[in-house]
């Protein structure tokens, strides 16, 4: 049987922390599913269907990975694909209080499917998609933050500002 996880965020856009976890996540699990999701409390920069193609150029590397996009629960998705997992990254202490909040509901909503949390690496820990558009949006260099192609793509949405 293989051991099928989730990876889930809204990835906008996806970031060298986003990267760390997934590949980390592609050594344990058979197969990872980098899944899109819209969060309706944020005002997403790029598209869903950007934020895919940006995923699947950043993953391109990794055999194991696959990208898909979801618009409802992420339980009933896991349920769809057969997931085992979920995985889902920690940068400090503070974003352990949140994910224990979804892991709990995700868990009354299907106890079949286990939560992994994985440590981002140090060098990343304050680095967050917000963030990264922040500072491009100011034409700084973001290149040790994100992979090039999103470079190019925060460079293209912000050039006009």
């Amino acid at each position: 049987m293989d051991r099928l996880a989730i990876c889930p965020g809204s990835f906008d856009p996806v970031t060298f922390g986003h990267l760390d976890i997934i590949q980390r996540a592609a050594k344990v699990f058979d197969h990872i599913i980098v899944a899109v999701f819209n969060n309706q409390s944020k005002s997403p920069l790029f598209t869903v269907e950007e934020r895919m193609e940006l995923l699947k150029e950043a993953t391109c590397s990794i055999p194991n990975v696959s990208v898909d996009s979801h618009s409802g629960l992420l339980m009933d998705y896991a349920r769809e694909k057969e997931a085992q997992a979920i995985v889902r990254g920690l940068r400090a202490v503070s974003d352990f209080e949140y994910e224990l909040q979804i892991t709990s509901m995700n868990r009354k909503l299907n106890e079949n499917v286990e939560t992994f949390f994985i440590m981002t690496n140090n060098q990343y820990s304050f680095l967050s998609s917000s963030m990264v558009k922040e500072v491009a949006k100011y034409k700084a260099n973001v290149s040790d933050l994100v992979p090039k192609v999103v470079e190019d793509a925060l460079k293209e949405k912000f050039k006009s500002m």
